[in-house]
């Protein structure tokens, strides 16, 4: 008797094998990750060099920085280009796909920004609320 194995759907984002995660849940953890924002929002402006874009994103390391470029360019949303001179040199740009997933995460992010004093106090309200409930 052959055994199916299909993979179950569980949830909207979510694949009931245990180890193997959605694709669309992958892509939008490769988008939304801490660097992969940075790096989408920073390349809508112009094609950067590694180093370059690096002080422009700020704090982050070399190896966490080619991780996130390596993502992005697999996902398509990053292209590389390598050209063959003396010292080696590498811009990165954002593909169609990239501007168009960057320009989603940049609303995100100016959104967040606007909107911060509101979070800020929805955060104060919940900790006197949790800090008053522990006291009583």
């Amino acid at each position: 008797m052959a055994v199916s194995r299909e993979p179950t759907v569980v949830g909207k984002y979510d694949m009931g094998d245990g180890e193997a995660m959605c694709p669309y849940r992958l892509v939008l953890e490769h988008v939304t990750s801490r660097w992969g924002v940075l790096v989408l929002i920073e390349l809508l402006d112009r094609p950067y060099r590694f180093s370059e874009l690096r002080r422009a994103i700020g704090r982050v390391s070399e190896k966490m920085l080619t991780q996130t470029l390596q993502t992005l360019e697999r996902d398509g949303l990053v292209h590389r280009d390598a050209k063959p001179v003396i010292p080696p040199r590498v811009d990165y740009s954002l593909t169609d796909l990239g501007r168009e997933a960057a320009e989603q995460v940049r609303g995100l992010a100016e959104w967040t920004q606007k909107r911060m004093a509101a979070v800020q106090e929805a955060r104060e309200g919940y900790d006197a609320r949790k800090a008053g409930a522990e006291q009583g």
